[in-house]
């Protein structure tokens, strides 16, 4: 298969790196086309790049021109790791000019007719598609994925949806440091301590939880029918999000009934056997001290979401812990795999 030149948005960020990283042995796609702020336009890519990865900067990528976020000559696949404080605007711009848009940036996640998507979960939601195009005259489109936080929890909570239906939903984070991006928490700040705010943080797990498990009705999303309650906290872990989780389900369930769902869970990326598709998208581990973001964040090249410590809650019904790699499956690979399933739905021929 010839390989599709693809363009990133926000090129030099610690996102934008994971996608000029996930692309350098891509099957599919190819970065040609870099983009960042005006002060790296003009600049070659390993000039303007601060690089931050434990992997080395590919060589395709360093010679490479940076430009200015605007559609120009930019290729028809766009990854965007924009700042949501200029992304919605310019994500716009390149959706108008005939660009797909693929968005790790939180500006249209909400949008009644953007698909958030996890090609795990919901991927109907890409029929929003149509009707983007329609209602706002664009030649190309933007699709979404969710917050960091978001995925791992609606990774664990997709298959008990499915098989038992839930009614309630109760979730604490402890979130990486890389999850605030580069430079990130000041050392002073989050050393020895737990810091119990992240703006915005709480409501957007809260609101995407429940478009995410929702319905396609009538070319609306009919959110989900349960309760979802989040409190998150940055934490000293570098890579990988922690939750603590409890759920009441609609229909009755033992806890082996649980690992089994949970176990046997597959959806279309799986049966397509897309490339950056996990073999096994929720991982349930038995010892009683697991997930552990040093140990297992990586599963499934940090594509899974891994469970662990199942038991009774006796205020809901079951509690249990889950862990996803923030920066793999919660930002730069959660956008190539949306890519990879719209290639597969034919979206990008």
């Amino acid at each position: 298969m010839k390989k599709m030149g693809v363009g990133i948005l926000g090129a030099t960020g610690m996102v934008g790196q994971r996608f000029v990283s996930l692309l350098e042995h891509h099957p599919w796609f190819e970065a040609k086309w870099l983009a960042a702020s005006d002060r790296s336009a003009g600049k070659k890519y390993g000039e303007a790049c601060h690089w931050r990865l434990r992997s080395p900067m590919p060589a395709s990528a360093r010679e490479l021109e940076v430009h200015e976020c605007a559609p120009g000559n930019a290729p028809s696949l766009i990854f965007s790791s924009l700042d949501s404080k200029v992304a919605g605007e310019i994500e716009k711009e390149f959706a108008r000019a005939g660009h797909v848009v693929v968005s790790n940036s939180s500006n249209h996640r909400m949008d009644p007719d953007v698909p958030l998507l996890i090609p795990e979960v919901n991927p109907d939601h890409l029929a929003l598609l149509r009707i983007q195009r329609k209602n706002r005259g664009w030649r190309g489109m933007i699709v979404t994925n969710p917050n960091c936080t978001t995925v791992g929890l609606v990774m664990s909570l997709a298959p008990l949806e499915r098989a038992f239906g839930l009614a309630k939903v109760l979730m604490t984070s402890m979130q990486a440091v890389s999850g605030a991006g580069y430079p990130g928490v000041p050392t002073l700040d989050i050393l020895g301590n737990v810091i119990p705010y992240i703006s915005g943080e709480e409501e957007k797990v809260e609101r995407e939880t429940q478009k995410l498990l929702g319905q396609l009705v009538d070319g609306r999303i009919r959110s989900g029918q349960f309760a979802v309650s989040a409190h998150c906290n940055r934490v000293l872990v570098e890579d990988g999000h922690t939750e603590s989780i409890s759920v009441a389900l609609r229909k009755k369930a033992t806890i082996e009934e649980l690992i089994e769902a949970w176990r046997g869970y597959r959806s279309v990326p799986q049966e397509r056997d897309l490339p950056t598709a996990p073999k096994h998208p929720v991982v349930v581990r038995e010892e009683p001290d697991r997930p552990q973001p040093k140990f297992d964040a990586e599963t499934e090249q940090g594509m899974a979401a891994v469970i662990g410590r199942v038991r009774p809650c006796p205020v809901l019904e079951f509690k249990y812990t889950a862990l996803s790699h923030n920066t793999l499956r919660g930002a730069a690979g959660a956008a190539l795999l949306n890519a990879e399933l719209m290639k597969s739905e034919g979206y990008l021929d």
